[in-house]
């Protein structure tokens, strides 16, 4: 082993024992000592030293966190010991009988009432992870107790979750169950991301959690911050402990994280106080919480209580009230977000849920108000989703009043006047006037600014909110009018800073089309697109002017997307804000007619996964002088998929319908039989 190779492998050593102290830092000690950019960091350099030096490799290292590519179905896991499920109590009532039962079960084996143990109910799905020699070698859900799906690979990208347990004492097989969540404020995020694509939200933050984590391709899994809480064990080839809270210790010194809200519990009195104390602190967690679950602490008495025909008599979930109460819609409002999305807002006659005052609530879309026939002047069933997120839940018809009318989503934007669209199949209707509409300022000039696009450096969240916020910018344009005086007058900004961002607006003048009309922010329009109506029309003149027919002879471009060009174009408001950007001085050079000749000509590829031999790029370059076109996604038009290195679900598309499939090799072969080297 030469000098550098035995430096990149004492570096990578070092850099897993840093990931791995910085993940028990925060999930276990909740004191992080390495910021998400160094974390990230270090987690790219110990990826690209592991890809140089795969004999390094190990199964435990934190580069599992990652995920890996996409697989079509998951496999099936089976428990010797069954995953059951638990009985519920809803009141004290019903808590006060259970512990009768288990007070006259426990009477001929103890002098005394058994020593309960108790613990938050967390909302999510339930997993059994197994353990064998210390290393994780398996990961399953529930499925019907007996048999669940093998989600091993998304397991692995679960931080906090041990690939190797720690310490000593563990037993050389050992299946440890418990919850897969994620945090409630990560949830709000999601669900605004999934609706500004169109997407239907999650109902709460336990249906977010299980398709977080049953995602057939794990690099997404890996980019939800999912966090796994140890509840109990199945198999083991040693007996962990002899009591419950002494067997979830071990489990802590082995290197899960145990909650914090783990507690002694001696009879129904102190269980109720427990129990009241949880439901105060329920609504600031950070994963949601839906009651209590309180368990006979020593493990051989449990032993003696044994089972019921579907759930342990030893263990009782003791669940917190629904919070829904009856109120009125007073008014239903088209709301538009920063990404143009228009969503039917109902508002409230203002009610207590929860001990929260409630007075909207999100319908969502025009197909989920017309599911539920949601109407002004209806009285409706409203719950907090998660303790947090207002939710109607159905209209209670029979107290509908005469006269009322379905709604319907308005033809134009109520904040600009611009045309709202439905696009094709998409469940969402979007205002159409994206670069003037003061509800997408924000959104219409971070992406403006992205790197992809116009790639102006220095434009943050932070920063554009000022802007917005101070009336600095209406639209986009007006970026090209900021003065370095008084960008080095807002919060956080310097003279030095204020000078840097005005020339890097300056610099953003001299683009290409393609990176201009991807900037635009046009619905449908991403990358790919935007280079394919660029190359074909030459002048962005011409491609205003375009009809939809006109736009579908292009290969990348169909119904969906020529329909929102066309009416991205058509809104006054959109042309005077290209006037003006144009007018500031933004320009590019003339593209080169498309090859009018070329033994590909005509040929549509598709590009997907890593080349070893080449850069995408370059592999795009040479489609593009054999006369063939590459495109974004696979269609029965495509000639080729090219496939390299961890494939992404375009290959699952391309067999579908039946496209031709060339791995590298034979692509370069291809490559070779048309004289392109």
């Amino acid at each position: 082993m030469g000098a550098v190779q035995k430096s990149d492998i004492v570096r990578i050593r070092k850099l897993r024992e840093e990931l791995e102290a910085a993940n028990r830092a925060y999930y276990q000690a909740d004191e992080p000592f390495l910021s998400d950019a160094e974390y990230d960091a270090r987690m790219r350099e110990l990826l690209d030293l592991e890809s140089r030096h795969p004999e390094a490799f190990r199964p435990d290292s934190p580069t599992l966190r990652v995920g890996a590519g996409p697989v079509s179905v998951f496999g099936q896991t089976e428990y010797r010991i069954p995953m059951t499920s638990l009985d519920n109590v809803f009141d004290a009532t019903g808590f006060a009988d259970w512990w009768q039962r288990i007070s006259r079960g426990a009477g001929a084996l103890l002098e005394e009432p058994p020593l309960l143990c108790g613990e938050p109910k967390f909302d999510g799905l339930s997993v059994s992870l197994r353990y064998a020699g210390g290393h994780l070698v398996q990961a399953g859900t529930r499925g019907d107790g007996i048999h669940g799906e093998d989600v091993t690979r998304n397991c692995q990208t679960i931080r906090n979750l041990p690939l190797r347990l720690e310490g000593s004492g563990w037993p050389d097989l050992l299946e440890v169950r418990g919850e897969v969540v994620i945090p409630v404020s990560y949830f709000h995020r999601l669900n605004e991301d999934r609706e500004s694509r169109g997407e239907s939200p999650f109902a709460n933050p336990r249906n977010a959690a299980a398709g977080s984590l049953r995602q057939l391709d794990s690099r997404i899994t890996a980019r939800r911050p999912l966090a796994f809480f140890p509840w109990g064990w199945g198999e083991s080839s040693g007996a962990p402990g002899t009591s419950h809270m002494a067997v979830l210790a071990r489990f802590r010194d082995w290197g899960f994280t145990v909650t914090e809200y783990l507690r002694p519990v001696a009879g129904p009195e102190m269980a109720e106080a427990y129990y009241r104390e949880m439901q105060e602190k329920r609504s600031g967690m950070p994963f949601e919480v839906d009651g209590l679950v309180f368990k006979v602490d020593d493990l051989a008495l449990r032993e003696s209580l044994g089972f019921t025909a579907r759930a342990p008599r030893w263990a009782i979930a003791y669940k917190f009230p629904a919070h829904e109460e009856a109120t009125a819609v007073e008014e239903i409002l088209a709301s538009v977000g920063r990404t143009g999305v228009v969503t039917p807002v109902a508002v409230l006659r203002p009610v207590q849920v929860g001990g929260v005052t409630v007075s909207r609530a999100s319908l969502h879309n025009l197909d989920e108000v017309r599911r539920k026939d949601v109407r002004v002047g209806d009285t409706v069933l409203v719950r907090r989703a998660g303790d947090v997120i207002p939710e109607l839940v159905k209209v209670l018809v029979e107290r509908r009043p005469a006269g009322t009318s379905a709604w319907d989503m308005p033809g134009h934007c109520p904040v600009c006047g611009s045309e709202v669209l439905r696009l094709g199949d998409e469940v969402a209707y979007r205002c159409s006037g994206g670069l003037y509409c003061p509800a997408q300022r924000m959104g219409a000039i971070l992406h403006f600014s992205s790197r992809r696009a116009m790639d102006i450096r220095g434009l943050g969240d932070q920063l554009v909110g000022q802007l917005v916020g101070k009336g600095l910018t209406g639209t986009v344009a007006d970026l090209y009018a900021l003065q370095e005086e008084v960008l080095a007058g807002l919060e956080r900004m310097g003279q030095r800073s204020a000078r840097n961002l005005v020339a890097a607006i300056a610099a953003s003048r001299n683009t290409t089309l393609p990176r201009f009309l991807y900037a635009l922010g046009i619905p449908q329009v991403g990358e790919t697109t935007a280079a394919a109506l660029g190359q074909h029309f030459g002048d962005l003149d011409r491609l205003m002017a375009a009809g939809e027919e006109s736009l579908q002879q292009i290969p990348d471009v169909g119904p969906v997307v020529a329909q929102s060009v066309v009416h991205f174009f058509a809104q006054p408001h959109n042309r005077e804000v290209i006037a003006a950007l144009r007018a500031a001085g933004i320009h590019w050079p003339e593209l080169a007619p498309e090859k009018p000749e070329g033994p590909w000509r005509g040929w549509q590829f598709v590009l997907t996964g890593t080349l070893d031999s080449m850069a995408r790029d370059r592999a795009k370059s040479a489609i593009e002088d054999c006369g063939g076109r590459v495109t974004g996604g696979v269609s029965r038009k495509t000639r080729y998929l090219i496939v390299g290195r961890e494939p992404g679900t375009k290959l699952d598309e391309a067999r579908k319908l039946g496209v031709s499939v060339l791995d590298e090799e034979a692509f370069l072969r291809l490559l070779q039989e048309v004289g392109h080297a």
